[in-house]
């Protein structure tokens, strides 16, 4: 069955296709959801109701404190008064007047032995690895990927928010590349993601009750699932195989609910999932095929699942052309794709 998608709204919004990347968006407890986009010198804080409704000027503005560091994965704060930023060598919290509020050292994310950097403050080498933080729902906690100094070994540290102060810690089995957090609806949970390019994928799922810092990793055994979404009409959390061969539903103990391969393609011996995939509400997935190894516009498809049971509804079609591999549910019924010759952001529904 195919299913006809219906234009919303359109855009003008250059740069973004960083509003489709996966964790552009922090959703939130209560399904409140913002963009977080780094740009030049600053990180801009856009709610997603105002870019909804026009609204192109940022809620708030950051400046980043390490100029010359393009990578890391940062969070600001549920009232926007202060905002964390994961460094190369440290995650620093700055106040909404560009203050800062503190600093939490750590090792180096670059793996070479005693590497030299460009200065104490800008923390920059060549180095591309990086971590990531990510602030609770309450405001009062930061989970950070951060390296030990020293031997190099990859934690998951808990924070006070108020000044930095380590909480408490996990070890990781990790070696990254990069990493990502995802808030859990319930408020309570933090889901991290870390990428390890060829060697696999690790995901975490954690809470911290003020004593003791409680974690779920069964979904490492085979380093294949990717960390992709959770929505707050759904019990589970959705993954992808590191290499697209199906996606999961999963309870917060890894346990499996749910399971879906990609529907078959022409000349695809294999067909596989994209990355691009999430809850377009709490009933129903929207998931992309063959973007990434497609010859064609048409080899690519976009599709609609049930969000219980991951059974294939339908193929979704559009009234023109779009980039499948620019695609964002959104959770609300609606999603985004990017068209990045006419730097438009369009918003669909079915």
């Amino acid at each position: 069955m195919d299913f006809v998608a219906r234009p919303v709204d359109s855009y003008g919004f250059p740069g973004g296709s960083a509003l489709v990347s996966p964790y552009a968006f922090e959703n939130r407890a209560g399904g409140s959801s913002r963009a977080l986009l780094a740009r030049g010198t600053e990180l801009a804080v856009h709610e997603l109701t105002d870019l909804l409704a026009g609204e192109q000027a940022p809620a708030a503005v950051f400046p980043l404190p390490w100029p010359g560091w393009k990578h890391g994965a940062h969070s600001v704060s549920p009232d926007r008064s202060f905002a964390v930023f994961s460094g190369q060598r440290s995650v620093r919290a700055v106040d909404a007047d560009g203050s800062t509020r503190w600093v939490y050292e750590h090792g180096c994310w670059d793996q070479r032995v005693d590497h030299p950097h460009t200065g104490d403050e800008l923390q920059i080498c060549p180095g591309i690895e990086s971590g990531s933080c990510r602030i609770s729902d309450d405001g009062r906690l930061i989970w950070a990927h951060v390296v030990t100094p020293g031997e190099y070994e990859e934690i998951w540290a808990v924070l006070d928010a108020r000044d930095g102060r380590e909480l408490a810690r996990l070890p990781l089995d990790s070696v990254a590349s990069g990493s990502g957090h995802l808030s859990h609806p319930d408020g309570v949970h933090m889901g991290l993601s870390v990428g390890m390019g060829q060697d696999g994928v690790l995901v975490y799922w954690g809470r911290w009750d003020g004593t003791e810092l409680t974690v779920h990793q069964e979904l490492n055994d085979g380093l294949d699932r990717i960390l992709i979404d959770v929505h707050p009409g759904h019990p589970g959390f959705l993954t992808v195989e590191h290499y697209g061969n199906d996606l999961q539903l999963h309870a917060l103990d890894g346990a499996v609910l749910a399971e879906a391969d990609a529907p078959p393609a022409p000349d695809e011996e294999h067909p596989q999932w994209d990355w691009t995939c999430g809850f377009l509400d709490g009933d129903t997935v929207l998931a992309t095929t063959g973007t990434e190894y497609a010859d064609e516009p048409e080899e690519c498809g976009t599709w609609l699942l049930d969000g219980r049971t991951l059974e294939i509804r339908g193929r979704i079609t559009y009234p023109d052309s779009v980039d499948h591999s620019e695609v964002r549910p959104l959770g609300d019924g609606t999603w985004l794709t990017y068209d990045r010759g006419a730097g438009t952001v369009r918003r669909w529904a079915v």
